[in-house]
C-alpha cells in the first residue's frame, strides 16, 4: 500500500512528530531499509551505538520501533514511511530480517485468535444474565446521580466555583463504576465550565438539564420508539455491536471529509471526523480509537479530501455517528452548495431539537459567510445581513480573516443552535482547513 506524503503525515501524533518525521526522510538517515507487500522496515542510526530498528505493517497500519519514544507512531515510523512515499524504488531488499518476520507472524497469530473469539457460539443464557446485571449497576448509580443533583439545587449554586476537582471527580468514577460512561463523561463536563466567566450559571444549569433528561427518559425504556430508546442508551454508555451494524445497508455517497479533531486522555486516542454527503446532504462523525503502544486503525482518512463510500449510520432519530463499511479511497475535496444562510440553518436545528432535545454538535456548510466584527465579538454574517455568533475561544480567526479578506466564503462549520466553529472555507475552488 502506498500512502502519499500527505496521508503519511496525517497519521503523525502532533506537529513535532511531523516535523521530525521529514528530518527523517532522506536515504543517508537509514543505514538499511526493505519492504515488501506486507511491511516496511529499517535500521536509523540515533544517537546510540546501536540503529534503532522500525517496523511498520501496512496491513493493519500498525507501528514498531526500538526507540524510547512514547508517540505512536514515532518520528522514525513517520519518517520511514514518508521515505517509502517519495522513493519507493531504492527499497530494494524484499526480504524482511528476522525481527520483522517474528514480529509480524505475532500479528498474524494474535488477528487468527481474535477471528476465532468472534466465530464461538454466544452463550445467549450467561449474555442475558450479564446484560441484566448490568442493567441494575447502571439503576443504582443512576440513582445516587440523581440524589447528588439534587443536592446541587437544594444547596444553590453559589458555592460550585469553590468546589475542587475531587468533588466531581468522584461522581464521575462512581458513574464508572455504575457501567455507565456516558454519564460519567457528562458529569465531567460539569467540572470544565468555566465558573469565573459571565453567565456561567446559564451554562452550568443547561448541560445539568441536559443530564436529567437523558436520566428521564433512559428510565421510561420501552415506552419510547426504538430509535429513541436505542440513542438514550448510547448516551448512557451501553455499547452496539459493530459487527452487526456492518451487517446493515448504508448510505453510498461522495462524503466530505471536513476537518479531522484528535485528543488524549489517559493513553486513549480517540480520532473524529467530521464528513458531510454530497448528494445526500448528511453530516456524518466517524470515530477512531486506539491505546498508545496499540497498531493504529486500519482506516485512512485525510481531512481535505472526499471519499466514495457506504456509511452505516448508528440507530439514532437524527442520525449522525457513523461506520465506513466499504474500502474508501481519498480524492480531491469536491465543491458543495451547502445552505444557503442562518434561516435555513435555524430551521434544520428546529427540526432536530424536536426529534433529540439532548443531541451533540453536527457539521454544516453555508454559502457566502463573512466574518463580522460587532460589541468586541466575531460573527458570521451571510447573504441576508443575518448574523451567528462564533464560538468562544476560537483560535483561527485571524487565519480565518486572512483567506476572506472582507469577502464572503462557503463554510463548513461545526456546532449547534446558537454557535459554531469555522471548520475549513472554499477559496478560489480550494477547501482550506482552519
Amino acid at each position: 500500500m502506498l500512502l502519499t506524503e500527505e496521508q503519511v503525515l496525517s497519521l503523525a501524533p502532533d506537529e513535532a512528530s511531523r516535523k521530525a518525521g521529514k528530518a527523517l526522510a532522506g536515504a543517508a538517515k537509514w543505514v538499511s531499509k526493505g519492504a515488501n507487500e506486507h511491511a516496511l522496515w529499517g535500521e536509523c542510526q540515533g544517537s546510540g551505538s546501536k540503529p534503532y530498528q522500525t517496523q511498520i505493517d501496512l496491513a493493519g497500519t500498525a507501528f514498531k520501533c526500538s526507540c524510547p519514544s512514547r508517540k505512536f507512531p514515532c518520528k522514525h515510523g513517520i519518517g520511514l514511511m514518508l521515505l517509502y512515499a517519495r522513493e519507493s524504488a531504492t527499497f530494494t531488499d524484499n526480504t524482511p530480517p528476522s525481527w520483522v518476520s517474528e514480529w509480524l507472524e505475532k500479528r498474524a497469530g494474535k488477528e487468527i485468535k481474535k477471528q476465532e473469539k468472534e466465530e464461538k457460539p454466544v452463550d445467549e443464557a450467561a449474555r442475558d444474565k450479564r446484560q441484566l446485571a448490568r442493567q441494575q449497576k447502571v439503576e443504582d448509580g443512576i440513582h445516587e446521580l440523581l440524589l447528588w443533583m439534587k443536592d446541587i439545587i437544594r444547596n444553590g449554586l453559589l458555592q460550585l466555583p469553590e468546589k475542587g476537582a475531587s468533588y466531581w471527580e468522584t461522581m464521575a468514577r462512581r458513574m464508572v463504576d455504575a457501567q455507565a460512561p456516558g454519564l460519567a463523561a457528562m458529569v465531567r463536563g460539569l467540572s470544565e465550565i468555566n465558573f469565573y466567566s459571565e453567565g456561567w450559571q446559564h451554562t452550568f444549569m443547561e448541560q445539568l438539564l441536559r443530564i436529567y433528561l437523558v436520566i428521564q427518559g433512559f428510565r421510561q425504556g420501552e415506552t419510547l420508539p426504538t430509535l429513541l430508546q436505542q440513542e438514550l442508551r448510547t448516551l448512557v454508555g451501553f455499547t452496539q455491536s459493530q459487527e452487526a451494524l456492518r451487517q446493515e445497508k448504508g448510505t453510498k455517497d461522495t462524503w466530505l471529509i471536513l476537518n479531522k479533531q484528535v485528543t488524549e486522555e489517559d493513553n486513549l486516542t480517540t480520532e473524529k471526523y467530521w464528513l458531510y454527503g454530497l448528494h445526500s446532504y448528511q453530516p456524518a462523525l466517524v470515530l477512531q480509537f486506539y491505546a498508545r503502544g496499540m497498531s493504529r486503525p486500519q482506516l485512512l482518512l485525510t481531512a481535505g479530501m472526499s471519499i466514495e463510500a457506504e456509511l452505516v449510520f448508528y440507530p439514532s432519530e437524527i442520525p449522525l455517528r457513523a461506520l465506513i463499511k466499504e474500502p474508501v479511497t481519498n480524492n480531491n475535496l469536491q465543491d458543495t452548495y451547502g445552505l444557503p444562510g442562518w434561516q435555513e440553518l435555524t430551521a434544520a436545528e428546529t427540526l432536530l431539537v424536536e426529534k433529540m432535545p439532548v443531541r451533540s454538535e453536527r457539521p454544516y456548510i453555508v454559502q457566502q459567510l463573512t466574518p463580522v466584527q460587532h460589541n468586541m465579538k466575531w460573527w458570521l454574517k451571510d447573504s441576508n445581513d443575518q448574523i451567528m455568533p462564533v464560538i468562544d475561544g476560537f483560535r483561527n480567526i485571524w487565519k480565518l480573516l486572512s483567506l476572506s479578506g472582507g469577502q464572503p466564503l462557503d463554510m463548513a462549520l461545526l456546532g449547534k443552535e446558537q454557535e459554531y466553529e469555522p471548520l475549513g472555507v472554499w477559496h478560489d475552488g480550494v477547501y482550506k482547513l482552519l
